[in-house]
């Protein structure tokens, strides 16, 4: 890419996409590694919703108590 105000704009927009991710992320990788959940299963679509609503409730209370420790 070439130097110039274009490569600037187009890098911090690149950063601030790249930050949302990292923040996005996060909590799916505690749910994939930490509870092993690796596929959502043919149960319906209001029983895996709820099942990844637990999960995600667990998974907040992992990184809280991480952050007590």
């Amino acid at each position: 890419m070439a130097k110039g105000p274009e490569k600037g704009l187009i890098l911090a927009e690149e950063k601030a996409k790249a930050s949302v991710h990292g923040f996005v992320e996060h909590p799916f990788h505690i749910l994939k590694n930490l509870f092993c959940h690796r596929k959502t299963r043919c149960r319906g679509l209001a029983k895996n919703y709820h099942q990844l609503q637990v999960l995600f409730g667990l998974g907040n209370l992992v990184v809280t108590a991480r952050k007590l420790v």
